[in-house]
């Protein structure tokens, strides 16, 4: 079995983030990025699947965009076999639709059994793109996995799906097709530096040229706004009788008691 996961980077928001002179869009250049926390997961889940003997080849797949040469070389370190980066012409990150042609594109000679693609990013609304990329591919798709197993049947394998309330289904999906990873069987290992330091010297990184498809824009956007500072907190001090007596007469001034 092969597999192939899609990586992405996303802006760091430890970092404050600008918005760009337009005003209709976050100013990139100012950004820091990291690997999308889904997305690791995915890769992480892959290699389980491989040292298990259940996959014969893991691809990672991703834009190039951000700071992504140093999440492949990670990937690499980690044990991916084949980097496949996707040249972009512009520096600003391309809109659901138009990401999910491009990976699809990419992904299709690959020839992989499964897919594997974080299940939400904290860039894109309501974990689109994982459903756009199987469309884009025509494979059923399930979203919302913690843990991948192998498959009692050939061709088969097990994907545990959380529902509300934490409740988690066994259902045996039929290769190939696409998963959305909410979380590996185990978290991410860690690679040291020194790892990643040597497959920058070994790694070979396979350019990929797509163009980019019209990018029709579901929500327009007319003006971004930085968030408007509010007023500050206000410190109580005192017993602990005082401080909360001080948070009654509070909440009683804010209507939510009587």
């Amino acid at each position: 079995m092969k597999i192939a996961v899609v990586v992405r980077q996303v802006p760091d928001l430890i970092e404050p983030l600008e918005v760009a002179a337009s005003g209709t869009a976050l100013d990139w250049d100012a950004a820091s990025f990291l690997l999308n926390e889904c997305d690791d997961h995915a890769l992480e889940q892959a290699l389980l699947l491989k040292e298990a003997g259940v996959a014969s080849a893991v691809t990672v797949v991703a834009l190039d965009f951000g700071e992504v040469d140093n999440t492949l070389y990670a990937a690499a370190a980690k044990g991916a076999d084949r980097i496949v980066k996707i040249a972009l012409e512009d520096a600003a990150p391309l809109r659901p639709r138009a990401a999910a042609a491009m990976y699809a594109e990419a992904i299709r000679p690959l020839q992989a059994d499964l897919v594997l693609i974080g299940v939400q990013a904290h860039d894109e609304l309501d974990g689109v793109l994982a459903p756009l990329l199987a469309e884009s591919l025509g494979l059923p798709y399930v979203g919302v996995i913690r843990g991948v197993k192998p498959g009692a049947e050939p061709g088969t394998v097990a994907a545990f799906k959380e529902f509300p309330g934490a409740v988690i289904a066994r259902m045996r999906v039929k290769l190939p097709a696409v998963l959305g990873i909410l979380g590996a069987d185990q978290p991410p290992r860690y690679v040291s530096v020194s790892r990643i330091r040597a497959a920058m010297k070994s790694a070979q990184f396979e350019e990929h040229a797509a163009s980019a498809p019209s990018q029709e824009p579901s929500v327009a956007i007319r003006r971004l706004y930085p968030p408007a500072f509010g007023s500050r907190a206000q410190m109580l001090t005192g017993s602990e009788a005082e401080v909360a007596a001080r948070i009654a007469e509070i909440l009683v001034e804010k209507g939510l008691l009587k």
